[in-house]
């Protein structure tokens, strides 16, 4: 037997619960992980107050993200002992989750633990560190030096934010961290941010074109606040969007491409291949310090996992919340 939390939906909405179930409850799969560690993602909380359409059937186990260690494996990359990391691959969507003590998954989508961190430090990045890295990477590739001005970095008391904001500043770039939470603002700059902004500033309808400020940026809010990103971003700047905090809509012009140059940039966490994935947790090994990470990080029980997902819903939840799932 193993606990794990599952959803199921019902004619009104979707019930979430802590449950005992059998080993033979595991889906297919070449690999069977002992978890150690999941987290709480933006993602994971629409899955388990069913506020979206997430998961693909039920019953589900929610949970993206998940490190431990591998129990049994027919895969030939994999043995038991070795310590690995799942991020995303429709995982807590269409396949049984993380948020369980135990995973049965396919290998081609696991990555080794780097020598670099512990199992935890893995989940205190996770995938919204892991989206982080593809974001700053992304920018990166479009040219976007450090010299070239500032970058601005939506929602960043949140998960993905906050570690774009340890991860920009570490590479020397003047970071502006835009939140609706200004209370968290020495928390922010302890981060790595240079200045903190209101995201009232962003978050209404604006001008087709603003005045130029940004040389990049890292959104992960959509909406409004994207359009107002790319309509102040500097002729030939680039802007890596990731999530959809405020909403999927885009109330834009044209007029930032056209008469600017400017660059949208998509950046996908759940089906990158795999050399990107390990160019991105190399690069998180060799440049996230844990200190830093420390600060950003919430640890929780599984059993403290469903009522914490309306409050991730709500931004009232800082930085990562890591799930020690054997608690």
């Amino acid at each position: 037997m193993y606990r794990a939390i599952v959803l199921n939906k019902t004619e009104n909405a979707v019930e979430a619960t802590l449950e005992h179930r059998d080993e033979q409850a595991l889906p297919e799969g070449d690999v069977t992980v002992k978890v150690a560690w999941s987290t709480l993602n933006y993602k994971d909380g629409l899955a388990i107050t069913g506020k979206a359409p997430v998961v693909r059937h039920y019953p589900m186990v929610p949970g993206v993200d998940l490190s431990g260690t591998v129990e049994h494996s027919d895969h030939p990359r994999w043995r038991p002992g070795d310590c690995v990391i799942l991020n995303g691959w429709g995982v807590g969507e269409a396949h049984p989750g993380g948020l369980a003590e135990k995973a049965r998954l396919k290998g081609d989508w696991l990555v080794p633990l780097p020598e670099a961190f512990d199992l935890r430090q893995a989940m205190a990045i996770g995938t919204a560190g892991y989206t982080a890295m593809l974001c700053v990477l992304a920018l990166a590739r479009q040219g976007v030096d450090p010299d070239q001005g500032e970058i601005l970095v939506t929602g960043a008391g949140g998960g993905v934010g906050g570690i774009a904001v340890m991860l920009l500043a570490g590479r020397g770039y003047r970071v502006v961290a835009s939140t609706g939470r200004l209370q968290e603002a020495a928390y922010l700059k302890g981060l790595g941010a240079a200045e903190v902004m209101d995201r009232a500033a962003l978050s209404s309808p604006g001008k087709p074109l603003g005045k130029p400020r940004w040389a990049g940026a890292v959104d992960t809010v959509g909406s409004h606040t994207l359009a107002n990103v790319l309509a102040s971003t500097r002729y030939g700047g680039s802007v890596a969007a990731c999530g959809l905090a405020q909403g999927m809509d885009l109330p834009a012009t044209v007029a930032p491409f056209i008469l600017r140059g400017v660059n949208l940039l998509g950046v996908d966490s759940v089906y990158t291949p795999m050399e990107r994935r390990l160019e991105a947790w190399d690069c998180l090994a060799r440049e996230l310090e844990p200190d830093r990470l420390a600060a950003a990080t919430t640890e929780v029980a599984l059993a403290e996992v469903i009522p914490l997902a309306e409050k991730i819903l709500a931004g009232q939840v800082r930085g990562r919340a890591v799930v020690d799932v054997n608690r």
